[in-house]
């Protein structure tokens, strides 16, 4: 890396469930990193996008949308988001223009208060309100800490958020290209292939099946320089659940396979062949040793 002025850094993505934090993530790398659905809660890994230019370098960490835990592993993605902001070079605390200020707000500019680092407010969704509207949805978090910044956005259509990130790299500091230039996630394939088969199982079951649900890749074999064999178990809590994932002739899990097949083939630039199996699992998040299992490790956090 010849360039003096180089500019790298970490910067955390926080905010409620469902506030677009994964959307603004896919926007900025260009692809599929995170796992996007309007099923609050699908996150439960940091997950790291990094945005490579010539003259500088931000690791994105996703963390989980902040929400009272009720179980182990509630209780696993809320420390997972809170060692993040310990970590970082900037945060960029995400808020719904569709939505009011609520108490989940309040838990979070509270952690926010013993952050010594900038803090950018991101006002996202702003293509689904009246322009109007903006300085009323602004006032309500405006004073509630010394922001760097405050931006509002539309992570899906890409609106204002070049400027947001000049910003950011403005404000961060002069250091090393930590990730070649043509990688966008720090995370293992296999991690990435998971996600994308939850994302479908959460897409397609909608309510019916929403946070029981685990993916545990049990192998992935290159089979040819073109082919790659991929083998998961989709893991439930309820023989139920296992029903309506597996649907009438198996044609929900058929569907659940396709679509994620077509993610995974673009991801990995080869044909795939993905074989899923459903598994009941009683009582699974409260397992630690099963969240271990499935890939939710203390080293997380």
């Amino acid at each position: 890396m010849d360039n003096p002025n180089y500019k790298s850094g970490f910067v955390a993505l926080i905010g409620r469930p469902n506030v677009g934090k994964s959307t603004f993530l896919n926007y900025v790398v260009g692809q599929k990193v995170a796992i996007m659905s309007n099923v609050a809660q699908t996150t439960r890994n940091k997950i790291q996008g990094i945005y490579t230019t010539d003259d500088a370098q931000i690791v994105f960490i996703d963390t989980p949308g902040v929400h009272k835990p009720q179980t182990k592993l509630g209780d696993f993605m809320e420390k997972s988001t809170l060692s993040a902001l310990d970590e970082v070079d900037a945060v960029l605390y995400l808020v719904s223009a569709t939505e009011d200020r609520g108490p989940g707000d309040d838990f979070i500019i509270n952690r926010l208060k013993n952050v010594k680092q900038p803090i950018f407010l991101v006002i996202n969704k702003i293509d689904q309100v009246n322009p109007n509207d903006l300085p009323e949805i602004t006032a309500q978090y405006k004073d509630a800490l010394p922001f760097a910044g405050i931006y509002p956005i539309s992570a899906l259509q890409g609106n204002n958020v070049n400027p947001l990130i000049n910003k950011l790299i403005e404000t961060l500091p002069n250091g090393p290209q930590y990730y070649p230039s043509d990688q966008i996630s720090d995370h293992p394939e296999r991690f990435v292939i998971a996600e994308m088969i939850r994302e479908k199982v959460f897409e397609l079951t909608r309510q019916e099946v929403p946070h029981s649900v685990a993916i545990d890749v049990t192998s992935v074999k290159r089979e040819d320089d073109e082919h790659v064999h991929i083998s998961a178990n989709i893991i439930v809590e309820r023989p139920g659940q296992k029903g309506i994932i597996i649907g009438k002739q198996g044609q929900m899990l058929k569907k659940i396979g396709t679509k994620a097949r077509q993610d995974i083939e673009h991801l990995l630039g080869d044909k795939v062949f993905l074989q899923l199996w459903v598994k009941v699992v009683p009582d699974w998040r409260d397992k630690s040793a099963m969240l271990k299992d499935y890939g939710y490790r203390n080293k997380d956090y």
